[in-house]
């Protein structure tokens, strides 16, 4: 919206050009977005207060998290906010990378508030049954995949690449190229989900990787560049820094108050958004395997309650002490902030080495 008003006025003022630069309008929309986020969250926070939108805490876990209950959640809605006014400020509106971005990540909070509302404010602890909200992610994921295979129109806009490695590539068909970008989107979705359980231990992993993805966007959409890095040239792509700088923003603005001990709680409004965003734009620069790297931290969540059903299921042994993983640490005595920032200590070591393969080759 901003830049075509900038556009627009450039031609009497020179000095708006400067609003054409991706970095300069990823940097707007980190500011912007942290500071919609600092002013709308007290607000918000004292709204779902008022009203008792708080927090069910499971007895059978951490005793230490039983003084969280009646903590307010469905803060997630504070990030998409921020997100969404962000990127339609300062993106390029014509662009579908954009806008299919846009519309997964709010489509897939929409799937979470639905949750999250049926739990907290209708008091039922089912929320929203578990068919039905894999039913309603895979029509939304599935939809994307066909939208982005069918609207590409270059071969390296539906081709596997495998990091680390020169000129490696997999032509994928439509039905490989739909159901890889179905799992990731559909899986990282619910991957952040699980590792969303103690306070600040989702989003700045998601923040990290988010940033990661902004550099691989950029990157890729500047020919030069990524002919110089040998990674797919893919036109369009860079504008891409732009949502995931203001995901970036918003989701720095949200740990001010989900920081422990937590203020708000995202709920699966905002987890199941931004993991679906994650997905989506790595889907979109083609660095599936890379996101599946950087989001170790996710990856391990839910590979520890995959071992752990099926263990419980096949041999009536646990794995763990208790699943997901962040719970096995907490039980075997480690104090929360510890589990947390040692997460995001591993998943700094994990972007680090996904960026690394802009250059290992």
């Amino acid at each position: 919206m901003l830049l075509w008003l900038t556009e627009v006025l450039s031609q009497y003022f020179s000095e708006l050009t400067v609003f054409q630069y991706l970095t300069l309008r990823a940097i707007l929309g980190i500011l912007t977005a942290l500071l919609i986020s600092l002013i709308i969250g007290p607000m918000m926070i004292r709204k779902l207060s008022q009203y008792q939108i708080g927090q069910a805490v499971r007895d059978d876990g951490p005793q230490t998290h039983l003084s969280k209950a009646g903590t307010p959640t469905m803060g997630g809605a504070l990030i998409l906010v921020a997100i969404a006014i962000s990127t339609l400020l300062w993106a390029d509106l014509t662009n579908r990378y954009v806008w299919i971005t846009l519309l997964v990540t709010m489509a897939f909070g929409a799937i979470g508030w639905v949750d999250d509302y049926r739990k907290v404010v209708e008091r039922n602890p089912r929320g929203l049954p578990a068919k039905w909200k894999y039913f309603w992610q895979s029509v939304i994921g599935a939809s994307a995949a066909v939208f982005l295979y069918f609207s590409s129109a270059m071969p390296q806009e539906t081709s596997l690449y495998l990091p680390f490695v020169k000129n490696v590539s997999l032509t994928l068909g439509p039905v490989l190229f739909i159901l890889l970008t179905y799992f990731v989107i559909v899986g990282s979705s619910n991957a952040v989900n699980l590792t969303d359980g103690l306070d600040g231990l989702a989003i700045m992993p998601t923040v990290m990787v988010a940033g990661a993805l902004a550099v691989f966007a950029y990157v890729s959409g500047h020919s030069q560049f990524a002919n110089y890095l040998l990674i797919p040239h893919l036109p369009g792509t860079g504008e891409l820094i732009i949502f995931c700088g203001s995901l970036v923003g918003a989701g720095l603005g949200f740990l001010w108050f989900n920081t422990y001990p937590a203020q708000v709680f995202m709920g699966d409004v905002g987890a199941l958004a931004l993991g679906a965003a994650l997905g989506v734009v790595a889907v979109i620069v083609r660095q599936e395997i890379v996101l599946f790297i950087m989001g170790g931290v996710f990856v391990m969540e839910t590979i520890s309650v995959i071992l752990q059903v099926a263990s419980f299921r096949l041999t009536g042994r646990r794995i763990f002490r208790m699943a997901p993983l962040h719970h096995h640490f907490e039980l075997k005595g480690w104090p929360e902030p510890r589990v947390i920032v040692r997460f995001w200590v591993v998943t700094v070591v994990l972007v680090l080495i996904g960026l690394a393969s802009l250059k290992i080759r």
